[in-house]
């Protein structure tokens, strides 16, 4: 089971489906051949979580999309308060509540011609907001299965892995070796080496009760890995970030990734190499859930 896994919900098929301002039946929520994101993959896009009536974290996810935007020179075309209007729109008419996934996707929009040149876009940006009933699987906590890709992540000066991008095959390429080894997710490491990400979630390990990530250079710019860094912080969990060796994370005592829909999901094996203890999740993967779990509810 990859990580990105949820449990199968029929409701999904009648879901309607925002597109440029319109709600759609699923079967009919379609974008053009020549739009900048079917093209090349130029857009950007946020998963957020609706839970019990609220959407979590919401600030960040929005503060994190519209930073991209600036950042790669692309019109949204909305005001922050109409794209979260928008958000609600969806649900409103769907009749969600909890336990609900949105993507939210925003692409350069149409394009004269299928090529490269944003010069070449016709105007206005594409927007489409998928609302799906989404949880994970109980099977999530037997622990996923990490393999390491010899795809490394990249830095900022060559494809800045913090930007939500519609860009992916970097990641699909590294998954697709972890699936063809037997694994679930791939293990990426940056450019000297060291631990990066996953491919889709950001990584953590344990050893002797510590908490150790990444430096945070050449990884996603997770949300919820920013919570997990500061209940760390604030509840006496020794927290180590910087550089560390795949060999460090051989030897830990457990590992777990962090996303937005999966919140704080186990890990059983680097590599085939298996982390204790027997039973998932370990205690301090455990306690984090825990207090990530407060942190979700009160949001």
């Amino acid at each position: 089971m990859g990580t990105q896994d949820f449990v199968a919900d029929g409701r999904n098929d009648g879901v309607l489906v925002y597109v440029n301002g319109a709600l759609v039946p699923r079967a009919e929520a379609t974008v053009s051949v020549f739009d900048a994101g079917f093209v090349l993959g130029d857009g950007l896009w946020e998963g957020i979580r609706l839970h019990r009536g609220k959407l979590a974290f919401l600030d960040a996810h929005i503060e994190r999309l519209y930073s991209g935007a600036k950042a790669i020179d692309l019109d949204i075309g909305l005001s922050r308060a109409e794209l979260v209007d928008a958000v609600w729109g969806v649900l409103r008419a769907n009749g969600m509540s909890d336990g609900v996934h949105i993507r939210l996707m925003v692409t350069r929009g149409r394009k004269r011609t299928p090529n490269q040149d944003p010069r070449h876009c016709l105007g206005a940006a594409t927007i489409v907001i998928v609302a799906e009933y989404k949880v994970p699987p109980p099977s999530r906590d037997k622990g996923a299965r990490l393999f390491t890709s010899t795809i490394r992540s990249s830095p900022p000066d060559i494809f800045d892995m913090r930007l939500n991008s519609h860009s992916r095959l970097n990641f699909i390429t590294a998954l697709l070796q972890a699936i063809k080894a037997g694994g679930d997710e791939a293990l990426m490491l940056d450019p000297n080496g060291f631990i990066a990400s996953c491919n889709s979630t950001n990584f953590f390990f344990v050893k002797n009760g510590a908490v150790f990530t990444s430096s945070g250079e050449y990884c996603f710019n997770g949300i919820t890995r920013g919570n997990v860094m500061a209940l760390c912080r604030e509840n006496g969990i020794e927290l180590v970030v910087g550089n560390h060796a795949l060999g460090q994370a051989y030897a830990a005592d457990e590992a777990f990734v962090t996303g937005t829909m999966g919140g704080i999901a186990p890990v059983c094996s680097i590599d085939g190499r298996m982390l204790g203890p027997a039973e998932l999740p370990g205690p301090v993967t455990m306690r984090l859930r825990k207090l990530y779990q407060d942190l979700l509810d009160g949001c």
